[in-house]
């Protein structure tokens, strides 16, 4: 079972540390974004160009390293948005009020640009392997975007935990688009279509006659998703989400006032 657990194990790993990094470099202070920009910019170039270099790998070190290049393309994206360099045209709180429509179209136009990034980077990801038999990167990317725009429709229809911790000063108009309630009818869909990609890549890894490369790649999405459907079974725990990370969330605390 190790050829699956391995595989578990370097996913949790990538998802908790990038995550708490991502999070403590958009805590600093804002004239450091552009050093942040610089080398996440930087990264994303490398996994463009690997993701290339590694389109016809087969072998199960193709499937790691196709993993990693979708997880960094990713981090550009998650990076962008948290530093504020790519929201939306809105960037104000919603309208006081607001219901329906108006809420949907205000909240749509606070991320718009975002989502715009979010299809430009899979089609500049499927590009880069296009002709390729290694397809991890691209699937990699697909089920981080899955996951997010579930996740955002979640916190705006209203769930327990919303995770506005996790959002810096400067985007914190974006907690008038969340709604808290205990429950929404999209929440068990939502795991339940993560449950059953779960199975599903699972038992492309565990088949009988799957190649290294198969085990390997299927056992990475498959814990990727694993941890997605977790994060939303989180959203109607009582337990803060922020947990995890506090030591990303570090930059965020505010000095404490000199004594006298």
């Amino acid at each position: 079972m190790m050829e699956h657990g391995l595989p578990a194990l370097f996913t949790l790993f990538l998802w908790w540390f990038s995550t708490g990094v991502i999070l403590y470099l958009d805590g600093l202070r804002r004239e450091t974004f552009r050093w942040t920009m610089l080398g996440a910019t930087t990264l994303l170039l490398v996994a463009l160009a690997g993701l290339h270099a590694v389109a016809w790998d087969t072998t199960a070190r193709g499937a790691y390293l196709g993993f990693v290049f979708g997880l960094l393309a990713w981090a550009w994206i998650e990076t962008a948005f948290l530093t504020g360099l790519v929201t939306g045209p809105r960037r104000s709180a919603c309208p006081p009020g607001a219901r329906g429509w108006v809420r949907l179209r205000a909240a749509i136009a606070a991320v718009l640009w975002h989502e715009l990034a979010i299809m430009a980077g899979a089609a500049a990801i499927a590009l880069a392997s296009w002709g390729g038999s290694n397809r991890i990167g691209l699937w990699t990317f697909l089920a981080f975007w899955a996951m997010r725009q579930s996740a955002k429709l979640n916190v705006f229809l209203g769930v327990r935990n919303l995770a506005e911790s996790f959002l810096p000063d400067h985007l914190r108009y974006l907690e008038s688009f969340f709604r808290r309630r205990r429950m929404n009818a999209l929440l068990p869909l939502s795991v339940l279509a993560g449950g059953l990609a779960v199975v599903q890549l699972a038992q492309v890894a565990l088949a009988p006659g799957a190649t290294p490369h198969e085990v390997a790649g299927y056992s990475l999405l498959a814990s990727l998703v694993a941890l997605g459907v977790l994060e939303h079974i989180f959203m109607v725990m009582p337990v803060p989400a922020d947990a995890l990370w506090r030591w990303g969330l570090a930059s965020r605390k505010q000095p404490s006032a000199p004594v006298p």
